[in-house]
């Protein structure tokens, strides 16, 4: 797959997954009665994929909800394909090491970023309610107390953070939590203090912490993921440090563009550096260029990286995502 079409893929799912910071304030509940049915295996898009592995993670999928209402339809046959796809993009970086879960759930679309921020919340609410409701009857009948990876990028990790805050207090359950890949959404200050089980993660191996990280080119200061004044708490991906050493392009095992069949359409190997901004906590990119590149984004600046944060490092995180498996099983 050429260059262009394979960004015009990446934009389709990822570009509504604009941050609002307030969405991790707290808890939030639907009314029962919306909440989907998790018994059910059509509202299941993984439901134990994968043998023998050490591990489980629960996958939590971006926004790919295009259309004109709040909260996707599970009965919408053409929208669920496109949510299949999009965890598909993702899904390699994890299943060589864990056993994949992923629910269907009524996301917020697109139209909801549009809202006021004190209207929006109704819509994030039914959707949490709905990862709440599948993540508790996964612990119930599928966890049996396997150690469980939590992964989601952009709305997929916003919903990460409300499942620690909600869950993860619990410390027999946060004695199985392997890491949280919660990529493209930042974790703050604020939230640690709120929820002390919200760890950043410090190094390469530290398990029951968060790894999260934002991606900039250097002269990016302001963007609806990270605005200016907020510091996000990352580790950078490719020497997993949580200061401002720089890793060289020489140090990513490689870039990966995937399709929706999660096949890898195109790798590069030693595509990009980057090093941490100590002032803003995201990864800033070096060696490529913005032009190829582009934000698409609406509203954001070229050179926010946001579609590409766990493509450009994709066989960095896929190692990593073993190693503190590996980690974890041996405590």
């Amino acid at each position: 797959m050429k260059r262009r079409s394979l960004r015009n893929a990446v934009c389709l799912i990822l570009m509504a997954a604009i941050l609002t910071l307030t969405g991790c304030a707290g808890i939030f509940h639907a009314d029962k009665g919306d909440v989907t049915d998790y018994s059910q295996t059509e509202n299941w898009a993984y439901a134990g994929i994968g043998e023998n592995k050490k591990a489980d993670v629960f996958l939590i999928c971006p926004t790919v909800d295009m259309k004109d209402e709040f909260n996707m339809s599970l009965s919408d046959e053409e929208t669920k394909a496109s949510f299949l796809g999009a965890l598909n993009m993702e899904r390699g970086i994890y299943e060589e090491s864990a056993r994949l879960y992923a629910p269907y759930y009524q996301q917020a679309a697109m139209k909801v970023y549009e809202l006021e921020e004190k209207d929006r919340e109704t819509y994030m609410e039914l959707a949490y309610a709905d990862v709440s409701e599948a993540f508790s009857y996964y612990l119930k009948n599928w966890n049996e107390g396997r150690p469980i990876i939590l992964a989601g990028f952009s709305q997929g990790a916003d919903m990460c953070y409300r499942l620690m805050m909600e869950y993860f207090g619990d410390e027999q359950l946060s004695e199985q939590l392997v890491a949280v890949y919660a990529i493209g959404w930042p974790l703050t200050e604020e939230m640690t203090q709120k929820y002390p089980q919200l760890k950043p993660a410090q190094g390469e191996t530290d398990t029951g912490t968060i790894i999260s990280f934002e991606c900039e080119a250097k002269e990016v200061e302001d963007t609806f993921i990270v605005p200016k004044g907020i510091r996000a708490l990352s580790i950078n991906p490719l020497n997993w440090r949580t200061d401002g050493k720089a890793a060289s392009k020489e140090e990513n095992m490689g870039a990966c563009f995937t399709n929706y069949d999660g096949d890898i359409a195109k790798e590069v190997p030693n595509l990009c550096g980057g090093y941490l901004d100590e002032e803003r906590g995201v990864v800033k990119v070096t060696d490529i260029s913005v032009e190829d590149y582009p934000a698409i984004v609406p509203g954001l600046p070229q050179g926010a990286y946001h579609i590409y944060d766990y493509q450009f490092f994709y066989r960095n995180l896929q190692k990593n995502v073993e190693v503190r498996v590996e980690q974890f099983n041996q405590k």
